[in-house]
């Protein structure tokens, strides 16, 4: 059955009406019914013409000009209202347009002139965030199809920064291009680029690189002793003093979103060999002196007992150089010097350690209380050789 109107079918009736009136036209009978006919003004879909009609009502002179109603259509009048002498009838058929939003799916009957038009008297549920296709300003012709992808909100990591996002992207591969988000070869994405998008879960971005850290450092030399006669026992010479040498160490560094993760040596390159410190020892019997000797004549050993014994340099943690009575350590690196509690070994004291000879008592330390002391030793290797040990100690007159 045709819903639209037609205007062969207007003008074949109006072409019967004007012929039926020159044949009988002398008819009585048909005078009379030709002048309880009522002439109107019908536009139909922007299309107007003058027709008379005996129709009581207007949905009556759609009937009989087969235009098929359906209630989305536009009358004005309305479609009972009673036919007058020049009424002006205005009749527009609604058209289907084929609407998607989402997952839903349906056939919407309509006179709107656009699509804007369409969403606005439908009260669709469209955002600005919203993807429309076609645009909003297209005309609605028959069969027209409208989808409106429905965005969603979504939480965006990318490394620090954190953002608040629209989309309309279906996987978390399309929503990052969306984004101009371009990733490198190591970067971890959350959840997986295939994934669908989900409006309930954040998309993380972690930056990741690698990289190669190269540390210097410097390679301790070794303290290598020699027995010499010509020096006293307990009494010892430095003959070289020996260099550090210098590695390399090649770290593979892994950095998230620009901080350390994780580090691994890779390899260690030796830039410059260290050289041995070599120091005499004296293995010669002391000859008796004047001033420390250990029984010897009037030159006797005012006491001995034992102490904790530690070893310090001149240029430890904290350390100035230069000792309580004035003693510059840094410019007489072989100088045979003990740290005591004073209140024990008073400073100034001669005295004679086992295992590091002759030294005097010229130094304090805040850790040196009681029967403990402190040796001088001029290289970190040495003092760390030295340790901490149980030594006997002679007290000198």
């Amino acid at each position: 059955m045709k819903r639209l109107f037609s205007e062969k079918v207007i003008k074949n009736k109006i072409v019967l009406s004007t012929t039926s009136l020159l044949v009988l036209g002398s008819g009585t009978a048909y005078g009379t019914y030709e002048l309880t006919k009522d002439s109107v003004s019908l536009t139909v879909n922007g299309k107007e013409d003058k027709i008379r009609t005996s129709a009581d009502t207007v949905s009556e002179l759609l009937k009989d000009l087969d235009i098929d109603l359906r209630k989305e259509d536009s009358i004005s009048p309305a479609a009972t209202q009673k036919i007058k002498e020049n009424m002006d009838i205005v009749y527009e058929a609604s058209k289907p347009v084929k609407v998607a939003i989402g997952d839903e799916r349906r056939t919407i009957w309509t006179t709107a002139d656009t699509v804007k038009d369409l969403i606005e008297q439908e009260n669709l549920d469209v955002t600005e965030h919203d993807v429309i296709e076609p645009a909003l300003g297209t005309k609605i012709e028959k069969d027209l199809s409208l989808t409106i992808d429905k965005a969603i909100q979504l939480t965006l990591h990318v490394g620090e920064e954190k953002q608040q996002v629209w989309t309309t992207s279906t996987t978390v591969a399309d929503f990052l291009k969306e984004q101009n988000v371009k990733l490198n070869e190591l970067d971890k994405v959350e959840p997986a680029l295939t994934d669908k998008i989900d409006d309930k879960r954040a998309i993380t971005v972690t930056r990741i690189e690698k990289v190669t850290d190269v540390v210097e450092e410097p390679i301790a030399f070794d303290v290598v002793t020699k027995n010499d006669k010509n020096i006293e026992k307990g009494e010892q010479k430095v003959i070289d003093s020996g260099k550090e040498g210098k590695q390399e160490k090649h770290f593979e560094v892994i950095i998230e979103n620009g901080k350390e993760k994780s580090r691994k040596l890779l390899k260690t390159v030796t830039v410059a060999e260290s050289e041995d410190r070599v120091v005499a020892l004296g293995t010669r019997a002391a000859q008796p002196t004047s001033t420390a000797t250990v029984s010897r004549g009037n030159d006797s050993v005012a006491n001995e007992f034992y102490v904790n014994s530690t070893a310090y340099t001149a240029h430890c943690n904290g350390c100035s150089g230069t000792t309580a009575t004035g003693v510059n350590l840094r410019a007489n690196p072989n100088a045979k010097v003990i740290a005591v509690d004073p209140g024990v070994i008073p400073l100034g004291t001669k005295v004679y350690v086992e295992g590091y000879g002759y030294a005097v008592a010229a130094d304090t330390g805040s850790a040196i209380k009681g029967n403990k002391i402190d040796v001088f030793l001029p290289s970190k290797s040495a003092a760390y050789r030295w340790g901490s040990k149980r030594v006997k100690i002679k007290i000198l007159q």
